[in-house]
């Protein structure tokens, strides 16, 4: 394969990742503590270099570049808009912080606190996985001791007692890996977020962080280089036919 049309080729399959990452951010934007997704670019070695054909010190022809690829995707923990609600489940982390919650055994972190009771009082996510408080375990309201509130630490007080929701940070948001439905799974332990830390604020949701406004100019440039790049492969698949073409002739 012709090297221009290679690396334009990989040029192209770059940017339709980008569209991809974006396309799923704005599908979010009405989602509660949604993280928006990253792409972070890297430029490549030249073919040789990476199929370890020649060393990375060559210089000349073998050492051209080979464009750039997506190496990783990242999130932005960034803190999304305050909104308020008026229900008593709803709850926002002021500064950094998670929510702990449980699926299938396994704990799991998320900045949604769009929660709900059940008819048992236990406090869940919308898909039904329970809330836990400090000490791992899932946190109840009883339905009959009457009223509850949550204090800006985070404690949830109701009839003289207090339980603790479970505030946690992760070593590093590195460590941190998106589950699907607004969860993110831990690779390494976590901290419990110190009391001084901890700010919850009752009766108010975070909202996404991606701005709708810069997602669609980050579409539309990413559109327009996947474009120049396609561009790029047609004109020079045409000028090997046409050099391809001549040479029949010429024999």
């Amino acid at each position: 394969m012709p090297y221009g049309l290679y690396m334009s080729a990989e040029g192209a399959l770059a940017q339709d990742q980008r569209l991809s990452i974006i396309a799923n951010n704005l599908a979010n934007v009405e989602t509660t503590g949604f993280k928006k997704d990253l792409a972070v670019f890297q430029a490549r070695y030249a073919q040789g270099i990476e199929d370890g054909q020649v060393s990375a010190d060559t210089t000349g022809i073998d050492n051209q570049g080979g464009g750039i690829s997506i190496m990783q995707t990242t999130s932005d923990f960034s803190q999304g808009p305050m909104k308020t609600t008026g229900l008593p489940t709803d709850m926002a982390i002021r500064g950094e912080g998670f929510f702990v919650v449980e699926k299938e055994g396994q704990n799991y972190l998320t900045r949604a606190g769009n929660f709900r009771l059940t008819e048992q009082g236990q406090l869940v996510t919308q898909q039904g996985y329970p809330v836990l408080n400090d000490a791992m375990s899932q946190v109840i309201i009883s339905p009959t001791a009457g009223p509850w509130d949550v204090s800006e630490t985070g404690g949830i007080r109701q009839a003289g007692t207090i339980q603790n929701l479970a505030l946690v940070m992760p070593q590093s948001y590195g460590d941190l890996v998106k589950h699907g439905e607004n969860l993110f799974r831990p690779l390494a332990d976590t901290e419990p977020l110190p009391l001084a830390q901890r700010s919850v604020a009752s009766e108010y949701l975070e909202g996404s962080s991606v701005n709708p406004t810069t997602e669609m100019v980050e579409m539309i440039t990413a559109s327009r280089l996947f474009e120049a790049n396609t561009k790029m492969v047609q004109t020079q698949d045409d000028m090997t036919g046409n050099l391809i073409g001549r040479l029949l002739k010429a024999s």
